[in-house]
């Protein structure tokens, strides 16, 4: 492959961001691939950045509200693919906080009621909890939100032994 000049890696990467949200760990990791050194890689995300084809704080919105809606994660594992993008904790933090409990527990009722249907009947419901918080926190959700979603759906959960049969009414 022919080695970009750092006018055409700019223009290949304003084509890139402008498909999508990208972050300036994505264009390093696009520019050192290039072959583009450091000094031009930096005036490239300079250019990005003041031309606002990247914006940190408006792609750690769209990657937070896109994992937890689309993909179903938890606030440790969105974390955690933030800290691998290299987005700092001051972009990151207040956009995680003023996610409610209650916005992550909605997206974690459907999965843990998913996962009890797919469990074993004669497991005792010791055994099925130990497996409903390992597969929880595999999600990147706390233990908190967690031990409120499982509490209040072994509290609504309706056995069949709930069910009456035949008409005492």
């Amino acid at each position: 492959m022919k080695q970009l000049t750092e006018k055409e890696a700019l223009s290949k990467l304003m084509a890139v961001c402008a498909r999508g949200e990208h972050c300036c760990q994505e264009m390093r990791e696009k520019m050192m691939r290039w072959g583009i050194d450091s000094s031009a890689q930096q005036r490239i995300i300079d250019q990005l950045t003041d031309r606002q084809f990247i914006d940190e704080e408006r792609f750690t919105r769209m990657f937070v509200s896109d994992k937890l809606r689309f993909n179903k994660w938890g606030r440790r594992k969105i974390e955690l693919a933030l800290y691998r993008k290299r987005i700092p904790k001051n972009i990151s933090k207040p956009i995680l906080d003023a996610i409610t409990t209650e916005e992550y527990a909605e997206q974690l009722r459907p999965l843990i009621d998913s996962k009890r249907r797919s469990l074993p009947a004669d497991d005792s419901d010791y055994i099925c909890r130990q497996k409903l918080v390992r597969y929880a926190l595999g999600r990147g959700f706390t233990f908190d939100i967690i031990r409120m979603v499982i509490d209040d759906a072994d509290d609504t959960g309706i056995e069949e032994s709930d069910i009456p049969i035949g008409d005492d009414e």
